[in-house]
Order: structure tokens, then sequence, then C-alpha cells
């Protein structure tokens, strides 16, 4: 079941699971272990029952509702299974070790009790349960195996013994709390369109580099300079780890950033795998960093808002040369020229 976090007061824990995978946001707040305080309850009393728990000192929530299945896609664009519905929902709450979860239990108990004539809360459950930040970045290895994304990429775990058959690229990744395993139709299509623009010898800006796949696929590829960007601190360790784990990559640099803002590098490549929200605010500085005949590679676009970001790399002064849907899914390939024979409509 999917967990979504709810925008309550003074959040600083920022978790999101998603089908065994661990991902954390800006602001979170590390410490050795952490303990769980489930709580299920009627849908209805979702908010209450939060809003209770952060005012019970929880330093983040998570929601499970089966409701959150039906006819959507998650936030990262896979869609949900059919599961049967319930008229429960499980809120969970963490807190640190140093806390009395015993305590908060029952105070929480009591406080519900004094409002069942107002509300129907069904029959409510409790649990705890110890976690350690380990288990947290562990629990989803088991879903996650050596996978050939591309005629040249195949993506192995670090953690798995995989012989390589002759010409084939190995990217060897530890994702860990950061996104990008490599197998997702986001990044497997950004994957693509560097095959296809890479020659050997180029710059590449690597923009939300994230488990840093594409800057070691670039590098696998032949380009010659990448520098990759994340505005997450938690992303850019990842992606170092990674980096060390793929012999020959020294080419690749590592540094927290906001987009190309303040950046003044010139590039034969631009990748940027990220939200359509977010790719529209980086398309004016990447045409100022780019060279003549320089590709922008955008990916992670859901379908209802390809004609935004298309809008915002042809406006910046882009020409659109190969555009790729997978599902819902679109990436695509802009190029900076003057020769507009090679790309669409021209």
């Amino acid at each position: 079941m999917p967990k979504r976090e709810t925008s309550l007061r003074h959040k600083r824990l920022q978790r999101v699971s998603y089908f065994g995978f661990v991902f954390y946001g800006p602001g979170i707040l590390i410490m050795e272990t952490w303990q769980e305080l489930k709580v299920t309850v009627k849908r209805e009393g979702e908010e209450l029952v939060s809003n209770l728990l952060i005012e019970l000192g929880a330093q983040g929530v998570a929601i499970e509702d089966s409701m959150d299945y039906v006819g959507n896609v998650d936030r990262f664009g896979e869609i949900f299974p059919e599961v049967e519905q319930q008229e429960e929902i499980v809120v969970t709450a963490y807190y640190p070790d140093t806390v009395d979860v015993a305590v908060v239990e029952a105070d929480l108990q009591a406080r519900l009790a004094e409002l069942t004539d107002f509300m129907d809360l069904g029959e409510v459950k409790m649990g705890t349960t110890d976690l350690a930040e380990e288990d947290w970045a562990d629990n989803w290895k088991k879903y996650y195996e050596p996978a050939r994304i591309t005629h040249d990429l195949t993506i192995v775990p670090s953690w798995t013994d995989y012989e390589a058959t002759a010409g084939e690229k190995i990217i060897k990744l530890d994702p860990g709390m950061a996104f990008g395993t490599g197998t997702h139709p986001t990044t497997k299509m950004s994957l693509f369109a560097l095959e296809q623009v890479l020659r050997g010898g180029e710059t590449v800006l690597d923009v939300g580099t994230g488990s840093g796949v594409l800057s070691i696929a670039s590098s696998l590829l032949g380009a010659k300079e990448i520098f990759a960007y994340d505005l997450d601190d938690v992303a850019v360790r990842v992606a170092q780890e990674n980096i060390e784990l793929n012999p020959g990559m020294e080419n690749i640099h590592v540094a927290a950033g906001d987009l190309l803002k303040g950046v003044e590098i010139e590039a034969d490549v631009i990748v940027a795998n990220i939200l359509a929200d977010i790719l529209i605010h980086l398309t004016e500085d990447a045409y100022r960093l780019a060279k003549d005949e320089g590709y922008l590679i955008m990916s992670g676009i859901i379908k209802d808002k390809w004609d935004m970001v298309r809008e915002s790399a042809e406006s910046a002064g882009f020409f659109l040369e190969t555009h790729m849907i997978q599902g819902e899914w679109n990436a695509c390939v802009f190029k900076k020229t003057k020769d507009i024979s090679g790309v669409i409509g021209g």
C-alpha cells in the first residue's frame, strides 16, 4: 500500500515509501534509530489522528490508504496495481528513540476516547516498532536486480555479482536514499537519448543527478567531463558514492546546486530527468550554457505536461529533434542550432 506524507505542522522528517523504496527530502532529521507508531482508524479520522500525533511530538507522519491506488499513478509515474479496498487507513508516526512511545500511545488513546461521541473512528488499533535507519535504506533491495537498459548499458546493483558480456557497459549502482535505480521509464529514455547524442569527448551537465546514473552512463559513453548537480545533499553524497563504485569515473564532478543557477560551464549536452514543473525553470539557463549544435535532454515529463515543457524549451531557442514516449511518460532531445533541417518541423 502506498504511503503519502501529510503537510501538517512543523514536520521536519520528509519520508516517502514507494513499493519498498524509501526517499528522503530536504529538511531531514537523521538519527540512528526511529520508532514507528501505527494507528489504524476509519478513513474519516485521518486528519484528526495525524494532527494529534504531530501534537504528541511526531517528527513526521505517513498515510497508507487503499483509495490512493484507485485510478491513479504515484508521484513517480508508476501505475498502482489493483488492491482490495478497505474502510480503514493506517497513520504511521515517526518518533526518535529518545521518546517514550508507550506514553504517547496512552495519551493518544485517552484523547481519542474523548472524541468518540463526535466521530466514528471504528476499531482503533495501535502498534509500535523500532526501526533502524539502515533498515529503511535496505528494505527495497530485494526488488532490484541487474537490468539491461539499452543496447550497451546494463545497470547492476552494487551488492550482486555480475559478469558482463562482450561490449556490455556496466553501471554499478546503489541508489540508497536518492531517487534513480535506472529502471524507471524516465531514466531509461534518458539513457537512450544519451546513447543517441554522445559520440565522445563531450562536456555534459547532469541536472538533478539523484543516484548519479546518468553521469556514470555519460562517462561510459565517452563524455570527457561531466558536472553533476543536485539540490539535495543526500543525493550529492549518494551520487558520489555510486561514482566511486565504478572505475575510471574521475571525470565526473558532483556538487550541490539549484538547477543551473550560477553555473558558467558551457556544455555539449545537458541532461535533466526531473519533474516537468521544475524542467521549465531551467530551459533558459540551459540555452545560455549549451554550445552551438549542443543538446538538451529532458525526461520526467508526464503526458499532461508535455506541451508546457516543449513550449518552454522552444521559447528559450531550442528546436525539438527527438520525442520519446513510454506509457504516460515523455522524454525529448532538443538542439541548439541554426540548421533546422534535422529537427522536427524543420
